[in-house]
Formats: structure tokens, sequence, C-alpha cells
């Protein structure tokens, strides 16, 4: 299958929207975040263009419940292209959606919570409170209009990536492959500046010898700043890559590790990690 067969009406997008609106986050999960509600809002949609149970929508509905995460209020743009290019290009464009989707979610990410979850509520929050603390009703008119106004924000943004996205992989097909690769890289990037800034505990290994202090984090960050979180992370990479292995199996596996390195370091009297 190249190309589905159904095109995306206004119904289609109302639909979405009303999901996104007041179900996107139900799912929510440690072990894939956002990944079952981003499919769940989509899941009609797929269903149209692939058909009920058909080999290739559970192709989709596998890739679409990879882990992600990113702002509520630019899920929908993420969404939007999305739905453009797996329209024009069918299940073929399943490793096109993941590099997007892995690619967009982490600067929207930022700039949506910098912008939606700090910046307007504590400006807007202000000025709402201010004035209701005169007495003014304005401050709760103002407070639930700047709420409103984000939530038609959120409405249209879908539509509108969307109509982007078919043009990007119609009348510019030469830039899809660039935004593809583009994505990947950063989707890496993004992995590697999570890794490097997340994962918060180092060696506290310390010992005296001679006279000399032998600082163990101290000599590793001479030779490869933030190694520790990177094996971490390939410890956990490699786990999830053995046979019968799942996240949740990972996460009590690396539970017992901590505990077994809390163990020794009583029974030796000296901290071996602790956090960055």
């Amino acid at each position: 299958m190249t190309k589905s067969n159904y095109q995306l009406t206004k119904a289609d997008f109302n639909q979405i929207n009303k999901r996104s609106l007041f179900f996107y986050q139900w799912g929510w999960n440690y072990e894939r975040m956002q990944a079952s509600g981003y499919l769940y809002i989509l899941l009609p949609q797929l269903r149209k263009m692939y058909g009920d149970g058909t080999p290739e929508l559970l192709e989709m509905m596998r890739t679409h419940t990879q882990f992600f995460n990113t702002s509520p209020f630019f899920h929908t743009i993420v969404a939007g292209i999305d739905l453009a290019i797996e329209e024009n290009e069918g299940v073929e464009a399943k490793e096109t959606v993941a590099g997007v989707k892995t690619g967009l979610m982490g600067p929207f990410a930022a700039v949506g919570d910098a912008l939606f979850a700090s910046t307007v509520p504590a400006i807007m929050g202000g000025l709402a409170a201010g004035l209701a603390k005169e007495g003014s009703p304005v401050g709760i008119l103002l407070w639930v209009a700047v709420a409103m106004a984000i939530n038609v924000f959120r409405w249209k943004q879908l539509e509108f990536s969307y109509k982007e996205g078919v043009s990007l992989v119609t009348t510019m097909q030469h830039r899809l492959s660039a935004l593809t690769d583009a994505a990947t890289v950063l989707g890496v990037y993004m992995v590697g500046a999570m890794i490097a800034t997340m994962i918060n505990f180092k060696f506290t290994y310390v010992q005296n010898f001679g006279g000399v202090e032998f600082n163990l984090q101290n000599t590793i960050d001479t030779i490869f700043p933030r190694l520790v979180p990177a094996l971490f992370a390939g410890f956990v990479y490699w786990l999830l890559g053995r046979k019968g292995m799942n996240s949740t199996k990972a996460i009590f596996i690396v539970i017992f590790i901590a505990v077994g390195i809390s163990l020794l370091s009583k029974l030796l009297n000296t901290p071996i990690l602790g956090p960055a």
C-alpha cells in the first residue's frame, strides 16, 4: 500500500481536536509517556486510511505506540504533519513518520512548556490576580479569555500543519528526505542531551593513598565527561535488546542493582554512587 484512498475531512479534524483537548494525557505512563494518547486521538482516522484490522493498520499502530512526549500545546502540529505524510505515502512512510515525531517532539516540548506552561501563566495570571485582588471581575474574565485563546490556538494548528504537510509531501518531495534526515539527527541529538542531563548520578568513591586523594569521578571526568550516564543508558539499551526483556523488567533490574550497590556501600562503609 503506497497511498491511502481516504482523504481527511473537517469532521476528522474536529474529532481529533476533541480527543486531543479532553483525552490526550489520559494514557500517560512512565514507560512510553504520551504514546498511547497520541495513538488514541488518531486511531479513528488511521482506521479510515488503512482499513479496520488490516496488517497496515497494525503496523502503524505499533509505530505510534513507541515513546512519544512533547508539549500538550504543540502535539497536534506533529499530528498534522504525520497525517499528511501517511495519507500520501501510507505504511511505507513508517520510518519517515517515526523520524519526524522523534525529531520534533523535543523542540516543541521545550518551546511549548516554556511559553504556555511558564511564561503565559506567570504574566497573565499575575495580571488577573492583581485585578481580582482589587475587586475587579475583569481578573477572572481575563484568565478565562487567555485559557480559551490557548485552546483555540491548539484547535487551529492541526489543520494548518496538515495542509503544510500535504504541501511538503506533494509539491516539495525533495525536501521531505531532508526533513526526515534532519529530524533523525535532531532526535539522536535530543536523546543524547536527555541522557547527559536527566541521568543524574555519579561515582562518589574517594580514597586516600599515601596522602594523595583519589576521586574516581574526577578521574573519569578528565577522560570522558558524563561517561557514567552514557554507560548506564547503554546498559539499559542492551537489556531491552535481550530476548524476553521489556521496560518493566528492566526497571526492576535497575532497582535491584541500586539496592545492591547501596548494601555494598554500607558493608564497605564507603559511598560508591550518589546524586550528581
